[in-house]
This record gives structure tokens, C-alpha cells and sequence, in this order.
């Protein structure tokens, strides 16, 4: 496996290679992102996976300085799966002047949820995912990957939605969550947890799971009720402790409120939420 810390080097390790498959990541790795890895390993003629811990999607109170940064075992588990390249720049290769060109997605998708809680998140990720679709698909002549995680699905259709309207000829691939046998989603933040915090955890999952159920009993009076049944399930969670952000019922194609005709459309709806355990933030989701 071959790794590499600068633009120069990674054209030329990818050089002899036509299809490119491409995971992102932020390391800290865990089975999710390696589930990753092995979801992009049949995809292209070479496996490339980037390690970079990105300033622009956190804003100054977030955990940019303390974020987990583990880059040799990353690249252990990362050579145990399989992976032939790991492109980890610095921050000054990959931002040499201050990064003035920012992608900006559409206020009514990136301006909800995670977007309304961490304002300017996606303009930092679109940016950052955009130009290292340049830096790994700059020489390709065949096929280009790129799988991201569907826990972070809110994230997964803006880059999606960038793809099209840019015409990038890159086809993104979803990867289902991975989950602890209790059914907490991974995450590189779960190891912020002390042992009694994780133990809570599964909560989060737990209070989405009692929303999705509502919802779909809910049926055609959903948009009706749907605040409420929103509201209940904060409640729940607020009770035990947590600090949430939101638990909501969305539709899965534009991440708005559902229609009647939605709540009553199989496949159509999706419940998300973050909310703090402690100081960690968690999010997660389930497709209803």
C-alpha cells in the first residue's frame, strides 16, 4: 500500500491506474469506514482512500483541535483491508493559500438539520470533497467512485446533488451503516464516550427507531402530527439526559416534511437525529 502526503505523489502513484474508487474519510477509523473500503474495492482498478481532518466544516466552538487523529493505525486496518493507496496531505498541501473558492450548496437542503445546527458545515465539506474529487479523479479515463456512508445521510445527498448539478463525471455510491451489536452507529466521536455514556448511547438509535414506528402509524395524519410526535421523542430523550438538536421525520428524496401522500408511500420517509451525550454529538438515521 502506498502512502502518500502530497498532490505530486498521489498523481503519481494513480498514474498507472484508469478507475479510481475513492473513500473519504477524516481517520479515526473504525468498521464503518473499512465496510467503506470494502464496498469500493470491486468498484475501480485501484482503491484510494484520503485521511484528512478538514478546518473548513468546523466552526470555532467545535472539536477541530481535539478530533482523534490516529494515522498509523488507520493505515494498518487500511492496508489489512486491502487498500492501495492512502493520500493523508497536510493541511498547507491541501489548503497553500487560504481557500477564498468555497462550494455552496442550496440553503433548503444544507440550511436544515445538520446545516441549521452547524452553520457553514456543508459549504466546508462540498469544498473540501470537491477538490479532492480533483486531486484523485484529475487523471482517470474510466469509471470514478467515490462511497461515503449513509450514516451521515443529510451529508450523502448534498454531495450527491453537487455531483449533478457539476456535471462531475463521478458516480457516488452509499454504504449502509455500520452498528455495534446494540445497535449504536459507529463513529469516530463514539470514542469521546466515558463507559456509562456509551452504555446510554444506543439510545439516540432506540428514540428513532419509537419515532419511525409512530410515523408509519401515524399514516396519512402524519403531517398533522408529525410535530408532535417530534416533540415526544426529544422529551424522551431530554428525560434521560441528552441535549438533542432534533428527531425528525423527513422524506428521503429532499429531506422536507412529508406530505400525506409521502406518509402513506412505501420507502419514502427516512428519521433523522443528533443530539449530545455529554460533551460528544451524535447523529443517526433510519430509512422508514
Amino acid at each position: 500500500m502506498h502512502i502518500v502526503h502530497t498532490l505530486n505523489d498521489l498523481r503519481a502513484a494513480l498514474q498507472p491506474f484508469d478507475a479510481p474508487a475513492f473513500v473519504p474519510t477524516m481517520g479515526s477509523l473504525h468498521n464503518g469506514h473499512l465496510d467503506l473500503v470494502r464496498t469500493a474495492k470491486p468498484l475501480g482498478d485501484v482503491t484510494v482512500a484520503s485521511i484528512f481532518v478538514n478546518r473548513l466544516q468546523f466552526a470555532p466552538h467545535e472539536d477541530f483541535d481535539t478530533y482523534p487523529r490516529t494515522l498509523q493505525a488507520d493505515c494498518d486496518k487500511l492496508a489489512a483491508e486491502g487498500c492501495d493507496v492512502v493520500f493523508a496531505p497536510s493541511e498547507k498541501e491541501l489548503y497553500p493559500e487560504p481557500q477564498g473558492f468555497k462550494v455552496q450548496p442550496p440553503t433548503e437542503l444544507a440550511d436544515i438539520l445538520e446545516g441549521h445546527f452547524r452553520p457553514g458545515f456543508f459549504v466546508g465539506v462540498s469544498t473540501v470533497v470537491m477538490k479532492l474529487f480533483q486531486c484523485v479523479f484529475a487523471q482517470a479515463k474510466g469509471p470514478r467512485y467515490a462511497v461515503f456512508g449513509k450514516k451521515d445521510y443529510q451529508q450523502q445527498m448534498v454531495i450527491r446533488r453537487m455531483v449533478q448539478q457539476f456535471a462531475l463525471p463521478v458516480t457516488v455510491v452509499g454504504a449502509e451503516t455500520q452498528r455495534a451489536p446494540d445497535g449504536l452507529a459507529l463513529s469516530s466521536r463514539n470514542s469521546y464516550l466515558s463507559e456509562a455514556e456509551r452504555a446510554e448511547a444506543v439510545q439516540l438509535s432506540l428514540a428513532l427507531r419509537a419515532l419511525a414506528r409512530d410515523a408509519l402509524a401515524a399514516a396519512e395524519g402524519l403531517p398533522a402530527h408529525r410535530a408532535g410526535l417530534e416533540e415526544r421523542a426529544m422529551q424522551a430523550l431530554a428525560g434521560r439526559g441528552w441535549k438533542p438538536d432534533y428527531l425528525t421525520v423527513r422524506r428521503r428524496v429532499d429531506l422536507q416534511p412529508p406530505t400525506a401522500a409521502d406518509a402513506t408511500t412505501a420507502q419514502s420517509l427516512v428519521v433523522l437525529g443528533a443530539a449530545r451525550l455529554g460533551h460528544t454529538r451524535l447523529i443517526d438515521n433510519f430509512e422508514v
